[in-house]
């Protein structure tokens, strides 16, 4: 049976209406047939000091993930020209944990093709960065190890729920 209960990755958790988009999100997923689960959906606790409420975020994450089925992830670029690192982390822990990861980004290209054309003043000449540093060029939308072990679609979470709308029906 394909997944049913989805983790909601990405970095949307940042918006100024995180809470409000993450409730399109769910509401988008349930339109789907699955149940969307948003990181955000949690009362946060009054916690002594921030890097208490950190680790209550993170086990809370990690205990989420846990209860899925599957992640979807919002992997386009989030202040600069890579995912953002907590979703990438929460993305190799579903790996890890044997999940089926559905990862999304706007735009087709590789990972090489996409900075140059969203972030040009990152990439110098050739395949080198604008430090001088080889920009990873495999044909992939993401790095290998986001691009190899998860189904990348271009598009938003509605490409991503199709996908495994699909994947569902076969």
């Amino acid at each position: 049976m394909p997944p049913q209960r989805l983790y909601l990755a990405g970095p949307d958790v940042f918006r100024p209406d995180a809470a409000e988009h993450g409730r399109r999100l769910v509401a988008l997923c349930a339109d789907y047939g699955f149940t969307g689960v948003f990181p955000l959906a949690d009362t946060l606790p009054e916690l002594a000091s921030p890097q208490a409420l950190a680790a209550h975020i993170y086990r809370a994450n990690v205990a989420h993930i846990d209860a899925c089925d599957a992640v979807v992830a919002n992997l386009d670029f989030f202040r600069g020209p890579e995912p953002d690192s907590g979703t990438c982390f929460e993305v190799g822990y579903a790996i890890a944990r044997g999940k089926p990861v559905v990862a999304y980004v706007p735009d087709n290209g590789s990972f090489a093709e996409r900075i140059r054309q969203r972030h040009p003043h990152a990439v110098g000449e050739g395949l080198l960065d604008a430090a001088g540093w080889q920009l990873e060029e495999f044909g992939l939308p993401l790095n290998l190890m986001l691009g190899v072990p998860c189904r990348v679609v271009v598009g938003d979470l509605r490409a991503a729920l199709e996908a495994l709308q699909a994947a569902r029906a076969s």
